[in-house]
């Protein structure tokens, strides 16, 4: 017998307070942003964060059991031809990308940034660092934008933006966390050109002026990114752009966090306090200024093959406003028993 709407929905739901869980206990910036947006964007997104955030615990296990990658793979397989692993981000997941039409090379190359974690690779070059974050933060941002129903190359590129300068925020943010993990994510060449050898540095972390040029460097280029950034938010649909803001300063002020630490990210730790927090998510209200011209950049080289396969499909359906819960409880009910024929046809 096959389940009734009634019990889908009732499992759907159970699934996303599994994810709303995850998000919370796991990025408490995403989490204080996420209240900021429409419930037919924040359902979603916290669906999407919560596959990533299983994904990326995977990388943990990796070390371990070498089929981890593989089976990371096998996982977004089952979930794109509708037959997810009963886990709940997997099936939060598969119905997020069949209802957004998520094209499966944007998770997959998430995957092979988290298989480069799970080799230890080094970057030599800061265009190494970012073809890296825009497979581990880009593709997310990605992700969130198809999940807004937002398509145009130009807004998806600035979206992966986004997730770059997030990504080297927290590299920036998380030097000494990851060297005593045994990692490097700053650029080799620029170490060695502040006078560090990255090996005898690895071997014995600690702060230095040296160390200090190179992650001001990195949020210098950060900052780089969030700039491009800004465009995009300010073309967004207007009730999603506080909450991407506030994702966007929240996450901006850990780097300023950094830099008032002198750039010492290895004996101490920035935090962005909470009371902080709340004047970011009030000034989030107020829309970014959108730098001139900057919307029409192109994407980072090593993003283009995203934007090219998430921009070539159609927008998804057209969804019932965020406030008509009903209408947003029918069209998810649709979406379910598609789930469910996909799977009676499989077998």
């Amino acid at each position: 017998m096959q389940p009734h709407s009634l019990e889908l929905a009732h499992g759907a739901h159970s699934d996303l307070m599994a994810c709303r869980a995850l998000l919370r206990d796991g990025s408490k910036s995403f989490y204080s942003a996420s209240f900021l947006l429409p419930r037919s964007v924040r359902e979603p997104a916290t669906a999407l964060y919560a596959f990533c955030r299983v994904a990326d615990d995977a990388i943990d296990v990796a070390a371990r059991h070498p089929g981890a990658i593989e089976m990371l793979h096998q996982r977004l397989h089952q979930a794109y031809i509708g037959e997810p692993w009963a886990i709940a981000s997997d099936r939060a997941f598969a119905r997020v990308a069949l209802q957004h039409r998520i094209p499966q090379e944007v998770p997959r190359a998430l995957i092979e940034g988290l298989a480069w974690d799970a080799a230890g690779r080094r970057y030599e070059t800061i265009d190494d660092l970012i073809a890296y974050a825009v497979r581990v933060a880009g593709t997310v941002g990605i992700m969130f934008a198809l999940a807004m129903n937002v398509r145009s190359p130009q807004l998806l590129a600035r979206a992966c933006d986004l997730g770059i300068a997030m990504q080297l925020t927290n590299i920036a943010r998380d030097v000494g966390e990851d060297a005593a993990a045994g990692r490097i994510y700053l650029p080799l060449r620029w170490m060695r050109e502040s006078g560090l050898d990255p090996d005898a540095w690895l071997a014995a972390p600690r702060p230095s002026s040296a160390l200090a040029r190179v992650v001001g460097r990195l949020l210098l280029t950060a900052d780089e990114f969030y700039r491009r950034a800004d465009s995009g938010i300010a073309a967004l649909p207007a009730l999603c752009r506080p909450g991407v803001n506030a994702a966007r300063l929240i996450y901006a002020e850990i780097g300023r966090e950094v830099t008032r630490n002198r750039h010492d990210s290895v004996s101490r730790r920035a935090v962005v306090s909470k009371e902080r927090k709340l004047a970011l998510i009030a000034q989030a209200l107020v829309p970014p200024n959108e730098a001139p011209l900057a919307r029409d950049l192109p994407p980072a080289p090593a993003a283009k093959f995203l934007i090219d396969a998430a921009s070539h499909l159609e927008p998804a359906d057209t969804l019932p406003a965020w406030w008509n819960l009903n209408g947003q409880a029918v069209r998810l009910i649709e979406i379910w028993e598609r789930l469910e024929r996909r799977e009676r046809a499989a077998l």
